[in-house]
C-alpha cells in the first residue's frame, strides 16, 4: 500500500514459489505468502515468527496490488502460495466475487477494530493495516512561492495550482483508485465526473503508478534515483512524510513533504487463506502472526500504514511526521463493487481521451 522504499525479504521467481494445489510432507513446514511490491517486514520481526512457529516463510511479491489480486484470482485453482496479503476495500469484491478464499478467523480477531471489519462474519478475509491516500506536497516549492499549499478536492482545482498535480492511473493504481473513489465519495455520484472535467481544464497530469508519479514527477521527492520532477503536488499517502524523514541523510528535523487533509481517501488491506492453499495449517499460523503484537507494531515503519489492532504503539517518529486524518473520504465496500468498472471506463474517457 504505502510509499515504502523497501527491501523485499525472500523474493522468489513465479516458477519456483507455487505451493500448487497440494502439500507434501517435504513442504509441511514451508508456506508462502503472496503480496505486492510494498510490502516489508523486519528481519528480526519474520525470523522470531519463523522460530516459534518452526515454519519457513517464502514471500512472493507479485507486482502492485491490483495486479497481485488479478494473478491470484487467474491462478486460484493452483495458487502460488497460501496466503494473500494486500487486497484493499478497493479491490476487494473483486477478490471474494471470484472465490479466491477460505474462511479462518484468526486469533486475536476481537481486538481488531471493528470499523475495518467486513464480509458479515463469514472471515474470508482479516483486516490487516489501514491508511489514508492523500495529495503531498512539496513544502519549499510553496514557500518559496509564497503560495498557501491546497487543503481540500476543491482548492485543486482552482487556477493558483494549475499544472501542479500528478496522480496515478485509476485504471492500473490502488492510490489512483483510492483518490477517483475519494472525490465520488466527496462530490457523489452525479458530481464526480464535472469535478474531474475542471481538474483536468487546470492540468493534471496522469501516469500509470504510484513510483513514477512520487519519484519521477513529484518534485518533493529524495527517494527517486533519477532526476526530480517539476510537480509539487502528487497523490501518494499521509504517511509519506516520515518515510522522507527516515531515509534521508542526515534525517531533518521536519518533513519536506506535507499533506492535504482535506483530500484523503480510507484504504484497508486484508489478507486471506487462499481456497486452494497447499500448507493450510502454516497459512492460518501466518495469518495469526500478521494480526500479532509483534507484526503489527513493525509495520509502521516497514511499510507506512497504520495497524488495525486496538491499542498498538506506534513508533514516535511515525506519529511526529505523519499526519492524523480525521475525516476521510469513506464508501461502503459493496458501493465500490457496484460502481468500480463503470467509474473506470468513465473516468479513462474522460481524463486519458
Amino acid at each position: 500500500m504505502a510509499a515504502a522504499v523497501a527491501v523485499g525479504l525472500g523474493v522468489c521467481a513465479l516458477s519456483a514459489c507455487g505451493s500448487g494445489g497440494g502439500s507434501d510432507k517435504a513442504d509441511a513446514k514451508k508456506v508462502t505468502l503472496v503480496t505486492h511490491d510494498s510490502f516489508n517486514v523486519s528481519k528480526d520481526v519474520l525470523k522470531d515468527f519463523e522460530k516459534r512457529s518452526g515454519y519457513q516463510v517464502t514471500i512472493l511479491k507479485d507486482g502492485d496490488a491490483g495486479a497481485a489480486v488479478n494473478k491470484a484470482i487467474l491462478s486460484k485453482d493452483n495458487p502460488q502460495g497460501d496466503v494473500f496479503f494486500g487486497v484493499d476495500n478497493t479491490l476487494l469484491s473483486r477478490a471474494l466475487d471470484n472465490g479466491l478464499f477460505q474462511p479462518y478467523e484468526v486469533k486475536g480477531a476481537d481486538g481488531i477494530d471493528a470499523r475495518y471489519r467486513v464480509d458479515g462474519g463469514k472471515h474470508r478475509v482479516t483486516p490487516v493495516d489501514s491508511g489514508d491516500i492523500c495529495v503531498n506536497y512539496d513544502k519549499k516549492y510553496f514557500a518559496d512561492k509564497k503560495l498557501a499549499p491546497p487543503k481540500s478536492f476543491d482548492d485543486l482545482v482552482k487556477p493558483a495550482y494549475k499544472d501542479l498535480l500528478v496522480t496515478e492511473n485509476a485504471s492500473t493504481s490502488s492510490p489512483g483508485l483510492g483518490f477517483l473513489l475519494g472525490t465520488a465519495a466527496k462530490y457523489g455520484d452525479q458530481g464526480w465526473a464535472g469535478y474531474w472535467k475542471k481538474l483536468k481544464a487546470n492540468g493534471v497530469k496522469v501516469v500509470d503508478g504510484w513510483e513514477q508519479a512520487y519519484n519521477e514527477e513529484f518534485s518533493g521527492s529524495a527517494g527517486g534515483k533519477k532526476a526530480k520532477g517539476d510537480r509539487p503536488l502528487v497523490v501518494s499517502y499521509a504517511s509519506s512524510p516520515p518515510v522522507e524523514v527516515l531515509y534521508a541523510e542526515p534525517q531533518p528535523e521536519e518533513a519536506p513533504t506535507g499533506v492535504a487533509t482535506g483530500t484523503c481517501f480510507r484504504q484497508v488491506e486484508y489478507a486471506g487463506l487462499l481456497g486452494n492453499a497447499g500448507n493450510t495449517k502454516g497459512g492460518k499460523a501466518l495469518l495469526d502472526f500478521l494480526v500479532g503484537k509483534e507484526f503489527q507494531a513493525d509495520m509502521p515503519l516497514q511499510m507506512f500504514v497504520n495497524p488495525v489492532v486496538k491499542g498498538t504503539k506506534l513508533p514516535e517518529l511515525f506519529t511526529e511526521h505523519g499526519v492524523t486524518v480525521d475525516e476521510p473520504q469513506t464508501m461502503d465496500p459493496k458501493k465500490i463493487a457496484d460502481n468500480r468498472e463503470p467509474w473506470i471506463k468513465s473516468w479513462t474517457s474522460l481524463v486519458l481521451k
